[in-house]
């Protein structure tokens, strides 16, 4: 449809926002059902995100996707958090209700749902977890909550180390889920932990944008084949993770875009209503058949 006086704004703010896929899919998905609604990408300064939030009032958008490094830091400028986003502390969908905003998180949904598209389930299995800020959390609450048996939490000793260890609580307080945190410079540790996982998921960031050739594991020995590793970096296609674990030939090596897909289509009938076409997104925007 043309932009006319009646197109709706809906934005992802992020810092940085240029490698994001979101537009595309979006934008695919309001064409492909005759909506007129369209959506940009925003790169906000992290000292102007209290007036991106106030424009989505001003302008009366439907809502914005909200990514790092604001997952966190957006909640206090909002009016409501549903349950989910309450539990987990992290925010990724900001709904406009008649003026009133609401967060909600559909990233661990996107997770736990990317995976069982590639034939992988959680329950009663092992996995290990690298970094635990506003992607880390949400994955690690949806997969305790999903029947995850044991989780390793692997966090750098930073400012969000304290977050990883009340995600660790939250989870052995509220699901069956056996979690346990450990300080990310334990290397050895690491390495064992990933050893005895059948999952191992880095939510890090390591991998895309400046950090484009970092990753933890660079060593394929660290892997084994009967594993999944799932990098929720999804700009390159491919990580230096993804191809460490390619070489230790493992199983299952999954990149952010089903996780970004699936989270997408919930944040898509928050805001609009309507069922994502998931197939027709797949075929155009992912190139899948």
């Amino acid at each position: 449809m043309e932009i006319d006086g009646h197109t709706k704004l809906i934005a992802l703010i992020a810092h940085p926002a240029g490698h994001s896929q979101s537009p595309a899919m979006y934008n695919f998905a309001f064409e492909h059902e005759h909506m007129n609604d369209r959506f940009l990408a925003l790169d906000v300064e992290p000292e102007n995100l209290p007036q991106a939030i106030a424009a989505v009032r001003t302008f009366k958008m439907p809502g914005v996707s909200v990514s790092m490094p604001f997952k966190q830091q957006v909640i206090p400028l909002l009016d409501h958090l549903d349950d989910a986003a309450q539990m987990i502390g992290a925010v990724n969908t900001v709904v406009n209700h008649n003026g009133k905003l609401t967060g909600y998180t559909t990233d661990g949904i996107g997770f736990v749902n990317a995976l069982k598209d590639d034939g992988v389930a959680l329950a009663g299995q092992t996995m290990t977890l690298a970094g635990v800020g506003g992607a880390g959390t949400p994955i690690a609450i949806q997969s305790a909550l999903s029947g995850l048996k044991t989780l390793n939490v692997f966090n750098i000793n930073d400012s969000s180390v304290t977050n990883a260890k009340r995600v660790v609580q939250v989870i052995n307080e509220q699901t069956d889920c056996h979690a346990t945190f450990y300080p990310l410079e334990d290397r050895e540790q690491f390495r064992k932990a990933i050893a005895a996982s059948d999952l191992y998921t880095d939510a890090t960031g390591l991998g895309m944008g400046k950090l484009i050739d970092k990753t933890l594991v660079d060593d394929p020995t660290w892997f084994h084949p009967n594993m999944t590793v799932f990098d929720t970096v999804y700009a390159p296609a491919e990580t230096k993770l993804m191809r460490v674990a390619k070489q230790a030939k493992v199983a299952h090596v999954i990149n952010g875009q089903g996780m970004l897909l699936n989270q997408g289509v919930a944040a898509f009938k928050l805001w609009t209503g309507h069922e994502m076409p998931v197939a027709a997104v797949r075929h155009e925007i992912f190139k899948e058949d």
